[in-house]
């Protein structure tokens, strides 16, 4: 049996998630884990349903308030699927679920790792983003996933795949989609830019114009 905090987010194995815990049964919670060294899990809260998420333990409480309330720090474990929901534990204000914890499949992806890598380096040129983050090989596709411009349920679909090479292809399709339709938008705002503006155009020669 597994605590669970559903929110709208998608948490990936090996990332910090911070939160503010101000309602009563998650205060409970986090006192629980503070305790007892619990872990608890974060299901997505997506299409008015919940099946995959991540387990999170607790790695610090950065602030307490006098209300009970808390700033917290977690980090994301294993990533499972729930068999089982229940609204609220026996003796507990929170909800809790049976879950079965899930396992990739192995695969090496050296070569799909670069081609994101370069995907993703010409999409932050397309976007012209100062500063971007640098990831160095190897690497793994959660680290890069909140940073390619995914939605909610491309996030989560890509928790629910079991393989690292499944989760590399997605992503560099994603962003073969992606980075002609900022290219475009691009584009679109230059010709924005000269709308009213006097333009200077090339004569056209007519020498071989035939109707």
């Amino acid at each position: 049996m597994l605590p669970l905090f559903p929110l709208q987010l998608v948490v990936y194995p090996g990332e910090q998630l911070p939160l503010h815990i101000f309602e009563k049964r998650y205060q409970q919670l986090i006192a629980d884990c503070e305790k007892d060294s619990i872990s608890f899990g974060v299901p997505t809260y997506i299409d008015k349903k919940l099946e995959y998420g991540t387990e999170v333990m607790l790695k610090k409480i950065a602030k307490r308030y006098p209300d009970g309330e808390s700033d917290v720090v977690c980090v994301g474990k294993r990533i499972f699927k729930i068999t089982n929901f229940y609204k609220q534990l026996p003796e507990k204000l929170y909800a809790g679920g049976d879950v079965e914890f899930l396992v990739d499949n192995e695969s090496s992806a050296e070569d799909l790792q670069e081609e994101l890598l370069k995907n993703i380096a010409i999409l932050y040129v397309e976007l012209t983003i100062d500063n971007p983050p640098v990831f160095d090989l190897p690497f793994v596709s959660y680290q890069v996933a909140h940073k390619v411009g995914l939605a909610l349920h491309q996030e989560y679909h890509l928790l629910t795949l079991r393989s690292e090479l499944e989760r590399l292809n997605y992503l560099i399709g994603h962003l073969k989609i992606t980075i002609p339709v900022v290219r475009e938008m691009n584009r679109a705002k230059e010709v924005i830019k000269m709308n009213g503006h006097f333009k200077n155009f090339d004569p056209l020669d007519f020498d071989d114009f035939k109707l």
